[in-house]
């Protein structure tokens, strides 16, 4: 390329020895080369390879979404009448459109956005033409779209359907009833190929008089990565300027995820375990039909997440499962309000009033969710700041009292111990 020639030479089995001197002339070459890719692969042979940036020095950057403008719903709406007249499949009907529109929401995950990967609009097409020829009817409409979007689950959920059956028959232990002290449930989202779930789990935490600070359960194990680590750093980040501000944080918290045995990582999970934390300094029960997810600045601003459909439709999956209550719901960031494409039966049962979405914007918010107790002040007694306050103070002047003890000989100090 770089010489705008192409030179054809004959095979020759011996590299050090020349048996032929008769060379065809060159033949003069004038191309354009595109190559199409990921970034990822762009980026990789644009730092290891020095003639790459030479021979490409052009780029253009697609976008995997765009705006769900008129304009450009309507041009979905074109695009599927031409994949449908040159493959001749059945015409889709406006309800029909109108799903493909939605789907394609979903692909991305925002209600303001479309998909541009036109290519998995245009299999989603092929699938619902399949479901109208099996009804017998001459054109697809939302019915078959949706019927093909549930024939595409079942065919790829099989380890969805087995740990939903863990937790119904009690190997995996998950409440969505009742309330309990020092246990959440908690969000995370299992990706399997072209399958992406939900999957409830329990986060529980344990806590002490001490000065370990909070001890994540997973990191020790070596069972965690970098972004739930800093989730979990920002939580005693949290506590000490809301709460150590007149005294020093002297306790030993766990947090762990439960029943969960291989890696977890990102930082979604950390308005959970402040949750569940805040409640066991408080000894204060916590609604089980209530699942969270979410994560949490030092500031107790909850930020947005990942997967919030398919976290919520895990929960609501397990739910249906149990028998709804019409009281169980999911606690999600207020930022993701706008993320929201959920399943026909989720929304359906939503706004029956069958399950619920809490969007929420700040820890205290949460709180009162899950407690029904006033978040309020920390010097207020009777709320769940007052609390959790009061436990702390307890367990400084513990401490205290303990350290002079020891300081004043071993037998005050086990007088100490057996008169607590």
């Amino acid at each position: 390329m770089q010489s705008t020639q192409v030179k054809i030479e004959a095979y020759d089995p011996f590299a050090f020895f020349t048996i032929s001197a008769m060379q065809p002339e060159t033949v003069p070459m004038r191309t354009k080369l595109v190559v199409m890719g990921p970034p990822w692969l762009y980026y990789l042979l644009y730092f290891n390879d020095p003639d790459f940036a030479q021979l490409f020095k052009i780029k253009a950057d697609f976008g995997e979404e765009m705006d769900a403008t008129e304009a450009h719903c309507a041009s979905y709406a074109h695009y599927i009448a031409h994949v449908c007249r040159d493959e001749q499949l059945q015409p889709c009907d406006r309800s029909g459109v109108e799903a493909i529109i939605e789907y394609g929401m979903r692909r991305v995950a925002d209600q303001d956005k479309l998909t541009s990967q036109f290519g998995q609009v245009a299999d989603l097409l092929r699938e619902a033409h399949y479901a109208a020829i099996q009804t017998g009817t001459d054109v697809m409409g939302r019915a078959h779209v949706e019927q093909a979007l549930q024939a595409r689950r079942f065919r790829s959920n099989r380890i969805e359907e087995k740990l939903r059956e863990m937790i119904t028959e009690g190997a995996v232990l998950i409440d969505t009833d009742g309330r309990r002290v020092g246990q959440v449930n908690g969000l995370a989202v299992l990706q399997l190929g072209d399958h992406t779930f939900g999957r409830p789990s329990r986060v529980t935490a344990t806590v002490s008089m001490g000065r370990s600070g909070i001890v994540n359960i997973e990191r020790e194990a070596k069972m965690s990565g970098n972004t739930h680590d800093k989730g979990v750093l920002i939580l005693s980040g949290y506590l000490r300027q809301m709460y150590a501000q007149d005294k020093p944080l002297t306790l030993s918290a766990s947090l762990c995820f439960e029943q969960s045995y291989s890696g977890i990582d990102g930082d979604s999970a950390s308005s959970t375990e402040l949750f569940v934390l805040l409640c066991r300094l408080a000894n204060v029960p916590v609604r089980q039909d209530l699942a969270v997810t979410g994560s949490v600045n030092q500031a107790g601003d909850i930020q947005a997440i990942g997967g919030v459909n398919e976290k919520i439709e895990g929960f609501y999956d397990l739910c249906v499962q149990r028998g709804l209550t019409e009281t169980q719901g999911v606690i999600i960031p207020e930022a993701n309000v706008r993320n929201l494409m959920l399943r026909p039966d989720v929304a359906e049962a939503i706004r029956h009033g069958q399950f619920h979405i809490y969007p929420i914007a700040h820890v205290d918010q949460g709180l009162e969710l899950l407690t029904g107790i006033p978040a309020g002040d920390i010097g207020a007694p009777d709320t769940l700041h007052g609390l959790v306050n009061a436990r702390l103070q307890g367990l400084a002047l513990d401490m205290a009292s303990f350290a002079d003890a020891s300081s004043n000989g071993t037998g005050d100090l086990e007088e100490k111990v057996a008169s607590s």
